[in-house]
Parts: C-alpha cells; sequence; structure tokens
C-alpha cells in the first residue's frame, strides 16, 4: 500500500510542505565518502583501480576498459532489427527537437561603434556516464549524445558498466546504440570510479580528462559528480527516477496506475507520487496496481518502490493546491490528466518535463517523444533543467567598441572605478583616449 498525505483543508507553509513531501531515506550526501574512495582510487591507480572496481562492483572485469572498434561494429550488426528501428527513429526525433535548442547568436547595438555579441561554443570534449544497472538503457545513448552532436561538440567519451551476463564487457545493445551515432570512443566501466576516470583521465588507456561529464546513475554517481564539479562540469546530480501525476476524478485511473508502475521499475529507490483532488479517484487507482504488477519480472522491484517512504498519494482540495504541491516536489517527470490540462500546466513552474494529457505518458519521453530523458531529480527541478543541446554550449559575450564608442563612456568608467578605488580601471581607459 502506498502511504497518503492528506492535505486537505488548507495547505502548510512552504517549508512544511517541502518537509512533508515524500523522498527516498538514501540520498547523494549518504553516498559521498565512498564515491570519493572510488573516485580518488582512479585518479591515484588509473586502470588497475578501474579494474578492481569492475570485479567488485560489476561482477568481473573487462578484457579490455576500453571498447575494442571491431567489438562495436559487431554489436551494430548483431542488433535485432526491431530494435534498430526503433532507435533510428528514437535518433531521428531526439536530433530534430535538439536543433530547437541552439540558441542563435545576436548582436546588441548599443551606440554607434558599440556592440555587444552572443555567440555560443560547444565545449570541446565531453564524457558520458550510460547506466547498466538493473537495468540496460541504449535509449540513454541516444539521449546523451545526439543533444552533444546537435551542439558541435567534437569529441564524445561515453562510459557504462561492464556486465556480469556479459563477460565483463559493455551490454552489446548500448555498444550498437552507441555505433549507430558514431561514437568510438567506448570504454567499460560505471559508478563513481567512471565518473573519475573521465574527469581526470587515464592515460594508459588512452583516455584524456574531459570538460562536462552527463547523464544519468545512481546515489554514488551523483555523489562522484558533486565531488569532481570544479574540476569538470556536471549537467546534474541525477537520482533514482520519480514521478508525479496530477489527476483529478476525470482521469482513467488504469491510465495513471500503469504510469505510476512504470516508473517504479527503475530502482528500488525510484519515487512514484499521485497528487488527486478525488479520494475516490485514489482508491481507483491503488486498487488497479496489483493487477498490473503482477504479470511482470520486476514485481518485486517495483512493489518496494511503491511501498518505500519516497512514493505516495496526496490529497488536496483544488487542482491549484496540486500545483502548488507539485512545484514544491519539483518532480522528474509530471504528468498532467485533469479536466483542464492547461489551466493547471499554467501553474506550474518547476519541473524536469511535463507530460500533458492522457495520451503522453512518461514512457514516451523515456524512449520517443523527441523530448530528452536525462532529467533534474531530487527535487532539483526546482532550480535545474533537463539535458539538451544548450547543456554542450558556453555563452560567451564579444565586446567591439570603436575608439569613439569608448571615448563616450570613459567618464563614467572613471567615476566608477573612483568610487571603487579601483584607478588603474579607470586609467587603462584613460589611456586610449589621452594620446
Amino acid at each position: 500500500m502506498m502511504q497518503r498525505i492528506d492535505l486537505r483543508g488548507g495547505l502548510p507553509a512552504r517549508a512544511e510542505l517541502l518537509r512533508l513531501m515524500p523522498r527516498a531515506t538514501g540520498d547523494v550526501s549518504s553516498a559521498t565518502a565512498a564515491a570519493r574512495e572510488l573516485v580518488d582510487a582512479v585518479r591515484e591507480h588509473g586502470a588497475a583501480a578501474l579494474r578492481e572496481q569492475a570485479e567488485r562492483f560489476d561482477g568481473g572485469a573487462p578484457e579490455h576498459v576500453r571498447v575494442p572498434a571491431a567489438e562495436i561494429a559487431a554489436a551494430v550488426a548483431g542488433l535485432e532489427p526491431s530494435v534498430r528501428a526503433a532507435l533510428d527513429e528514437a535518433i531521428r526525433r531526439v536530433r530534430a527537437a535538439s536543433a530547437a535548442q541552439v540558441p542563435s547568436a545576436s548582436v546588441t547595438t548599443l551606440g554607434d561603434g558599440a556592440e555587444v555579441h552572443q555567440r555560443w561554443q560547444p565545449m570541446r570534449r565531453v564524457g558520458l556516464y550510460v547506466p547498466g544497472g538493473k537495468a540496460v538503457y541504449p535509449s540513454s545513448v541516444v539521449m546523451n549524445v545526439v543533444p552533444a552532436q546537435v551542439a558541435g561538440v567534437g569529441s564524445i567519451a561515453l562510459v557504462s558498466p561492464p556486465q556480469r551476463d556479459h563477460g565483463g564487457a559493455v551490454h552489446p545493445t548500448i555498444l550498437a546504440a552507441a555505433g549507430l551515432l558514431g561514437v568510438q570512443e567506448v570504454y567499460a566501466m560505471g559508478g563513481a570510479g567512471a565518473v573519475g576516470a573521465l574527469a581526470y583521465g587515464v592515460a594508459e588507456i588512452g583516455l584524456e580528462p574531459v570538460d562536462l561529464v552527463t547523464g544519468p546513475g545512481n546515489n554514488f554517481v551523483a555523489a562522484a559528480k558533486r565531488l569532481v564539479r570544479g574540476v569538470v562540469g556536471i549537467d546534474s546530480e541525477a537520482g533514482a527516477s520519480e514521478i508525479l501525476v496530477i489527476a483529478d476524478d476525470t482521469a482513467d485511473a488504469g491510465y495513471v496506475a500503469a504510469d505510476l508502475i512504470s516508473q517504479a521499475e527503475h530502482d528500488e529507490q525510484a519515487g512514484s507520487v499521485l497528487v488527486t483532488t478525488s479520494e475516490s479517484f485514489a482508491d481507483a487507482v491503488e486498487a488497479a496496481v496489483p493487477e498490473r504488477t503482477a504479470v511482470l519480472g520486476t514485481a518485486t522491484r517495483l512493489q518496494a518502490a511503491l511501498d518505500g517512504p519516497q512514493s505516495a498519494i496526496v490529497l488536496v482540495d483544488s487542482l491549484a493546491d496540486a500545483a502548488t504541491v507539485s512545484n514544491a516536489y519539483g518532480p522528474e517527470h509530471l504528468e498532467i490528466q485533469t479536466a483542464d490540462d492547461d489551466a493547471v500546466l499554467a501553474d506550474i513552474d518547476a519541473a524536469g518535463a511535463a507530460f500533458v494529457g492522457p495520451h503522453s505518458p512518461v514512457s514516451l519521453g523515456d524512449y520517443l517523444a523527441g523530448s530528452n530523458h536525462v532529467l533534474p531529480t531530487g527535487g532539483q527541478a526546482r532550480f535545474g533543467a533537463g539535458l539538451s543541446a544548450s547543456t554542450f554550449l558556453r555563452p560567451q559575450q564579444v565586446v567591439r567598441y570603436t575608439a569613439t564608442a569608448l571615448a563616450e563612456v570613459v567618464p563614467h568608467i572613471v567615476a566608477l572605478s573612483t568610487e571603487e578605488q579601483l584607478p588603474a580601471h579607470g586609467a587603462a581607459v584613460s589611456e586610449r583616449t589621452n594620446r
């Protein structure tokens, strides 16, 4: 049974509301010490540490930490036709949607001969993390690689954990997805150690340090990203998956139950939250869960997630209150299934991605919507954004002033630099106008 949180009768103050929101008990902070040990080991001992960690956590060290090109080509050749067709279509859709995320260059003219140019430069080199623990995620290869390519990144390294069932090699479907996208630099490594390897490099296997690390992972991956931030950039500290559904009694209880279940099967720490104005609808959703979970091979895992402290049914008085609750939670995935979806959406300001209407389930976004499924978790949607082409771009301002344009502002610069007791600043411009 999912826990229930009854917020009818008036919402509490925001601080209390944040405290009441269901969250997983294990967080990034609790994994930091262990992640630091793993990152430091890779930084100091390189490939030997990666192999030791693979033996310890993945059930076997890979024969080659860097995957040979022939192995990638073989994976592409061996890809089941229906999976290849699905990946090709996903790549096409994500590439089209990502292209719309590239900002245009612009020029602001502030006076005759006074211009500030805005340009967007791609990262030189990025490292992309593709998880591979309880499931295999070729879709994450697409979601990481495509926006980086669209942004114009010239050098891409992809890492994914070695698989026990494949003799310590990266899962062949992961390799095939990389091959379809033209990525040839792939490493069999996972967890916190892989993040450390991307950040600091491992010379003996030809892995040069990257400038940015992106991609989802467990709390140890998220903790490692936190530890290397500043050495490299990161997209976010993505943790366990989560979904919040806002629904009223006009929604289909079976649809909502299926969607809550779909995200719960990612991990025992995954969060599934329903916020509804109808107690009878909440009952109907809960009643629809058992029959849908019993037939799934992931039933044990997803039931643990649904019964955990990170999942709940929240009862509220109105859809406006539901939006307030959702904004406080800041869900990775938000679904809206109500009598007036657009009115609810207008009140939403914090969500990694929003899925509007009964025929826009999160599973669509996981694979084929064209949107990106690498999204902020753990409430980070309140201040962070999902992966996009712009993640791989750095905005740069280019200043171009003529001598006349500079002369017009010299008095202002001198006045401000004098006030700030930085006379050399004023002198640097006066030097150009006193000759």
